[in-house]
């Protein structure tokens, strides 16, 4: 698993998804979790479409993705994003999680 680090440049674009996982692929993980506090505003509209772009991405290359920490102000907005992240989070490739409880909950 590669954990990106919450401080840094944003992850804005489909060349930020690629740049990650090259560096998981140099890691040999199988999972990119992502602190929500790197993914720019764009990623939570989803009319920007930069939310599928970049999860389509790490799908392509057979990757996991986890958004990790508080998107609760996100989804209060949104119901179009809520009803995403709750679809998200039933299937196995992407995965918005609180905190790191969470995610060690989800993988058992």
């Amino acid at each position: 698993m590669l954990t990106v680090p919450a401080d840094g440049p944003p992850i804005a674009g489909e060349q930020d998804a690629l740049d990650l996982i090259g560096d998981a692929f140099g890691e040999q993980a199988e999972m990119v979790v992502i602190p929500v506090e790197r993914l720019g505003p764009g990623f939570f509209r989803l009319s920007t479409r930069l939310a599928g772009e970049i999860t389509q991405k790490f799908v392509n290359y057979r990757l996991r993705l986890v958004v990790m920490g508080d998107i609760a102000a996100h989804v209060a907005g949104s119901t179009a994003l809520r009803d995403y992240v709750y679809e998200a989070n039933q299937g196995s490739h992407l995965w918005f999680v609180a905190d790191e409880a969470e995610l060690a909950g989800r993988l058992g």
